[in-house]
């Protein structure tokens, strides 16, 4: 982690048992005017969920700039035909200090701060699909605020056990994988996140 970063991120990746590679894909990159990320795992899992999660991706990547809305539907355009995606965005604009975030389908998200933990209640369906609604939502973000976001994989009795609102973020990322299962059912991506300044 460079002390130059607003945004101090680690993750935890793991393919699910018996498979060669992980479905899930993510991206995230910072720049003096703001921070996005993103976590998408393919329907399936394998290589055929990894090449529909790296399409999601690569999307995003080429259009870091664009809005979550946009982002989204672009993502989902993109996937039209092929194996669809479940998708997780997180982008922070620094001049404005405003969060933007949605998950659609089995991402998960919490925000948690020294005082408070919100789990974040994604919305239906999947990419790939017709074009759906879904909401984004918009919040400011303080320093010491930690957004982790997370696929699938991660069970609800494992999230029960990690300390979301530690300082070190990677502290989060070594609880989780104390107390995970060595054997995944499926493929496994924990990212957290944790504004510093």
């Amino acid at each position: 982690m460079s002390e130059n970063h607003k945004i101090e991120i680690a993750v935890f990746q793991k393919a699910k048992t018996g498979k060669s590679c992980c479905g899930d894909s993510y991206f995230y990159t910072e720049t003096e005017d703001g921070f996005v990320c993103a976590l998408a795992d393919g329907l399936g899992s394998g290589q055929y969920a990894k090449e529909s999660s790296a399409i999601v991706i690569d999307t995003i990547k080429e259009s870091a700039d664009a809005t979550v809305e946009q982002l989204v539907e672009i993502a989902n355009t993109k996937l039209i035909g092929k194996r669809g995606a479940v998708l997780g965005i997180f982008k922070v604009d620094f001049h404005t200090m405003i969060c933007s975030f949605s998950t659609i389908g089995n991402i998960g998200a919490v925000i948690a701060t020294k005082d408070k933990k919100k789990r974040i209640v994604p919305n239906i369906g999947y990419l790939g699909s017709s074009q759906r609604t879904f909401k984004v939502i918009q919040e400011e973000i303080e320093p010491g605020t930690n957004f982790i976001m997370f696929s699938d994989g991660v069970k609800d009795l494992e999230l029960s056990n990690v300390y979301f609102s530690h300082e070190d973020i990677r502290d989060i990322i070594k609880s989780y994988e104390h107390i995970s299962e060595e054997e995944r059912q499926d493929d496994t991506t924990l990212i957290a996140m944790r504004f510093v300044k």
